[in-house]
């Protein structure tokens, strides 16, 4: 029974780690789960999730950018939206980033890519298409963009009246800044 038991631990020890190194969707730096890093001794921290190869809380320097928090966190995955950030963007401190995906994570191929809205160029009418936008929320995005400008990051959208952390989780995987 001993033998049994070892053997089964010693194939499935194996196994895991065949599926490592056979796996070429994962990047050999790659870490899973959440992880910190600093990145220069003095900075704001800042956290990002979604499609980077580390997502987790980076300490950046005094003017850091959406690009060098995606440098920060190993790069971006081949299935990110390049449309959902501007890499110049300036970061806000104590702010979760979050880049999304083209496909749907429901879709199990992940094939078919996802209708999205332009919430820097769409007439309120046109977000209501997404789900979670109500009439009375896509007029306030449209009257923030007219007060503010374009909308930098998709977390500006949780300034905008209207939008919670609730809703902003709801439509940010539908929601674009630039075409």
């Amino acid at each position: 029974m001993i033998k049994i038991f070892i053997g089964v631990i010693a194939v499935a020890f194996i196994v895991i780690v065949g599926f490592m190194v056979l796996d070429p969707d994962l990047p050999k730096n790659a870490n899973v789960g959440n992880i910190t890093e600093s990145i220069g001794a003095v900075g704001n921290k800042f956290t990002i999730e979604g499609e980077v190869y580390k997502t987790g809380t980076y300490t950046l320097g005094d003017t850091p950018t959406m690009g060098d928090l995606i440098e920060a966190a190993g790069g971006l995955t081949a299935v990110a939206d390049e449309y959902c950030y501007f890499p110049d963007a300036e970061l806000k401190g104590g702010t979760t980033y979050y880049i999304a995906s083209k496909f749907d994570s429901a879709d199990v191929c992940n094939n078919k890519e996802i209708e999205k809205v332009n919430i820097n160029s769409a007439a309120a009418s046109d977000l209501t298409v997404v789900n979670g936008i109500t009439a009375s929320i896509a007029n306030s995005i449209v009257s923030w963009r007219i007060e503010n400008g374009m909308f930098h990051t998709l977390e500006d959208l949780m300034d905008v009246y209207g939008i919670g952390t609730a809703t902003y989780r709801k439509i940010r995987t539908y929601v674009i800044l630039h075409e």
